[in-house]
């Protein structure tokens, strides 16, 4: 589509453009092409790459800038990925071994944000419905500690009420039961085959485990934050947005409601490897300055989530691409053997 002349230019500009943040003239790509070229012969390629889009003259300058096409051909054809030093990657794996899956979901947002200076973001694991491990402690008449383990290794704690007493024998037995007949079920289906297979059992034992199995799920519900964003407020230094309040209030909005922007990484999550979604490509207004640099991270080879970086448009995307791509590496190896 482009001669190689057409593509040296529009990289020299891109690159120029991402590292200055001022439009570029012909003279500033004379000295940095490499390209033995008068000026009205590089301002006669400028003027074809204007007509099919990929640049833009801001009215104030002389200089031309790149457009969103002008990106996208640049990320999909012409980028030199500079692959991160192994310093960079030992530092970050130091920063991701952490006990506990929350906290090393949270770690990766927070280290992709203060990589990159832009937000980080991590969709986390979708958690399993179910317990691998109950326990019932007694500790009062009608007060009783639900101990909950999940297939994920997690610990949630809750407080039962209960209508009349239970001896801890009883409690023994209950967890017993629930957990070699149920473990690694589903809240709803125990609670439902709990009903129809225990007739056995007296009614108040049934509803112990019944009110087991509601809190159990209510945990699982409540401890899930779908999404963990970090460094929202590096933006605020980026000029590219600061310079723009209505730009900034649509993207903090997002942030807020994070609808939006759960949809998009879910979308992305499905896909293999590195995704960029470049200005309006993301399909979210709120995110028409701005760039998103995603990946699909595992456990068990299994995808469970997404990790990303939001930034302007004006990002160095040599340097996003292979931290977002390692960190999603890294995260997925942390999280298979925790």
């Amino acid at each position: 589509m482009l001669n190689e002349r057409a593509q040296i230019l529009l990289k020299t500009l891109v690159e120029r453009y991402i590292a200055d943040g001022q439009p570029v003239g012909s003279r500033a790509l004379s000295k940095y092409s490499g390209l033995e070229l008068s000026p009205a012969s590089i301002r006669n390629v400028m003027a074809d790459l204007e007509d099919l889009g990929f640049i833009a003259s801001p009215h104030t300058s002389a200089g031309r800038v790149p457009t969103a096409r002008g990106y996208r051909f640049f990320v999909d054809t012409l980028l030199t990925i500079k692959p991160l030093e192994l310093f960079e990657v030992n530092q970050l794996e130091g920063q991701l071994h952490v006990d506990n899956r929350q906290r090393l979901v949270t770690s990766a947002s927070q280290v992709l944000a203060d990589l990159t200076r832009f937000a980080g973001v991590v969709v986390t694991p979708r958690r399993s419905a179910g317990f691998r491990h109950i326990e019932f402690v007694k500790l009062s008449d009608t007060r009783i500690l639900l101990i909950l383990v999940t297939p994920e290794g997690d610990v949630q704690n809750r407080i039962l009420l209960a209508d009349q007493p239970f001896s801890p024998s009883e409690l023994v037995e209950a967890a017993n039961i629930l957990n070699q007949n149920y473990a690694g079920r589903t809240f709803e289906e125990t609670r439902s085959r709990i009903h129809d297979e225990m007739k056995q059992l007296r009614e108040e034992m049934t509803e112990l485990m019944t009110r087991a199995m509601d809190a159990g799920s209510e945990a699982t519900h409540e401890s899930s934050d779908d999404l963990v964003i970090s460094g929202e407020g590096r933006l605020l230094d980026v000029h590219d947005l600061s310079s723009d309040m209505q730009c900034l209030r649509k993207l903090f909005d997002l942030f807020e409601r994070k609808t939006g922007l759960l949809q998009l990484l879910d979308v992305s999550s499905r896909a293999q490897g590195v995704q960029i979604f470049i200005g309006g490509e993301s399909g979210l207004v709120s995110l028409d300055e701005c760039s998103v640099v995603t990946a699909p991270y595992e456990v068990d080879g299994k995808v469970v989530g997404t990790v990303g970086v939001i930034g302007p448009t004006r990002m160095a995307y040599e340097r996003v691409i292979p931290i977002v791509d390692i960190t999603a590496k890294l995260l997925s190896s942390a999280l298979s053997h925790h």
